[in-house]
């Protein structure tokens, strides 16, 4: 029987997990907690501590801190420098931790700027709306003085 060109003779191919390093990888897989263990008891029984750390890291991921939700003593009134005091004034208590009174700070921060921005787009709107009536005042002046003429 031949084939001709492009044509597989094996249409359905090899069936998944029949190649040798799929088997190799099912035959370990059954034995990796008792051959980390034994990697880890290995290691550790030598002194080799970054050997131990390497092979945890690889089979278990690092533990990510996550920072829980803490309610600070934050005045709801006030300049955002005296809250900026309050918020500084718990964490020297132990009332809040440095972290929260960071992320505190650092949302009082971005509302001064935006306070900030605010504050510049009005005053440039009141700028600019002075100059269009200064310059319609001037309009008409002039035309009320040359209609004289």
């Amino acid at each position: 029987m031949t084939w001709r060109k492009g044509q597989s003779g094996n249409p359905k191919g090899r069936p998944p997990g029949s190649g040798e390093v799929a088997r190799l990888r099912a035959a370990i897989a059954e034995h990796v907690p008792t051959i980390i263990t034994r990697l880890v008891e290995r290691a550790t029984m030598e002194g080799d501590t970054q050997a131990a750390r390497l092979l945890l890291e690889r089979v278990l991921p690092p533990v990510k801190a996550v920072a829980l939700p803490e309610p600070l003593p934050v005045p709801a009134t006030g300049s955002l420098a005296e809250r900026a005091e309050a918020v500084l004034a718990a964490m020297a208590a132990g009332q809040a931790s440095a972290d929260a009174a960071e992320a505190a700070l650092a949302g009082l921060v971005a509302v001064a700027r935006l306070r900030t921005i605010d504050d510049l787009e009005r005053r440039i709107s009141a700028l600019e709306a002075k100059e269009k009536s200064n310059a319609r005042a001037d309009e008409a002046g002039r035309g009320v003085g040359s209609s004289a003429a």
